[in-house]
């Protein structure tokens, strides 16, 4: 069973960043294909960015292509969401998970099998 930690949520202003880490368990990680993705109460949860099992690839959703930039390190079992010109809109709960036979990024929730608890990020205007 993979487990999952957000980390690196909090309350920002307009225009300033924040970095995500989600450390995952197992000594498989370095297979994984991995993703963020957020939701706002009350809405569906939407797809963020994704990786890769070797970081070779990356795919984004539009809305934040440009601002965010996903990473990974493997020797540390750990995904990275850097967030930069954060704007009132990508106020959510952040969640990363895990798609462990995907062999490229995918933007389908379905395609991931194990989520993590989520952090809330908040950018006040």
């Amino acid at each position: 069973q993979v487990q999952l930690v957000e980390s690196g949520g909090g309350l920002v202003q307009a225009g300033d960043s924040l970095r995500l880490s989600c450390i995952a368990s197992g000594r498989a990680f370095s297979t994984y294909t991995m993703g963020w993705f957020r939701q706002v109460p009350g809405q569906e949860r939407e797809f963020v960015a994704a990786i890769s099992w070797n970081g070779g690839s990356t795919l984004y959703a539009d809305s934040v292509n440009g601002r965010y930039t996903i990473s990974r390190d493997n020797a540390k079992n750990t995904v990275y969401l850097q967030m930069d010109s954060l704007k009132p809109e990508d106020t959510a709960i952040y969640y990363c998970a895990a798609d462990p036979t995907g062999w490229s990024p995918s933007a389908g929730s379905s395609e991931y099998d194990h989520w993590g608890q989520g952090t809330q990020v908040t950018v006040s205007s």
